[in-house]
């Protein structure tokens, strides 16, 4: 079968092509730009062409915390070239019908894998704890923890977990976003892709859809920076092999 023309104006024209086999109900074509972008066009579109744009307030998710210490920044200059060598760790609002929740996930700098992750409907600290207590027993612990300032990364109970597993504790500068880029990506990802396309009626719902979501993140999303590859792909392919006995 022949590509077909996706002519947006603001974007210029895209050709797609079917994929071989059977299609899938997310990702029915291939993208020929960019692969990190593909997935994203058709929300863009959608929203630019109908002028939608959030009317909620949108709430913070990193106010600081007057007197807790903050670490320096430790990713600028480092070349992260392995799985496991830096994580990082935000907090993103999630709209729903009415109201909101907190999405919190542990991502993979090298292959950013999305290792865990919680919703919440607050922005307590307890929701963080327990994602990084499951990436921590997944998958080990890393070299390097990348969080914001926020009161929650900045809080004893979080340092002190990241301290108790010999973690180095790394914070974007204030209001630096682009320390923390990767996570970034992957919210602009998840609205674009999933929660702008949708109203969830309950966190309930909202919370099986995004795992949905998340599980075809790592798995099957392609992304032009990994060479075309998965998240789980570059992260496992790149694991130490444990030697034989």
């Amino acid at each position: 079968m022949d590509g077909h023309v996706w002519n947006f104006a603001e974007f210029g024209p895209r050709v797609t092509q079917p994929l071989e086999g059977q299609v899938s109900k997310r990702a029915p074509f291939h993208w020929s730009g960019d692969l990190k972008d593909w997935p994203s066009l058709v929300g863009e579109v959608m929203m630019k062409r109908m002028a939608i744009e959030a009317i909620y307030r949108r709430p913070s998710t990193s106010k600081p915390a007057p007197g807790n210490k903050i670490y320096p920044y430790l990713l600028r200059g480092l070349a992260v070239e392995r799985p496991n060598q830096a994580w990082a760790m935000d907090i993103t609002y999630i709209p729903m019908a009415r109201g909101f929740v907190y999405l919190a996930a542990v991502v993979d700098w090298f292959s950013r894998r999305v290792l865990s992750w919680r919703v919440s409907i607050t922005m307590e600290i307890e929701f963080c704890l327990e994602a990084v207590e499951e990436a921590l027993a997944r998958h080990g612990s890393p070299e390097i923890f990348n969080t914001d300032q926020g009161s929650q990364f900045t809080s004893a109970a979080f340092t002190g977990l990241l301290l108790d597993n010999a973690i180095a504790i790394s914070m974007d500068g204030k209001g630096a976003w682009r320390d923390n880029v990767f996570v970034e990506r992957l919210w602009r990802s998840v609205k674009y892709e999933e929660v702008y396309l949708k109203a969830y009626d309950s966190v309930g719902e909202a919370r099986a859809s995004i795992g949905r979501y998340l599980d075809f993140f790592n798995r099957k999303r392609p992304h032009s920076s990994l060479d075309a590859r998965t998240p789980d792909r570059a992260y496992f392919d790149h694991l130490p092999q444990v030697a034989a006995a």
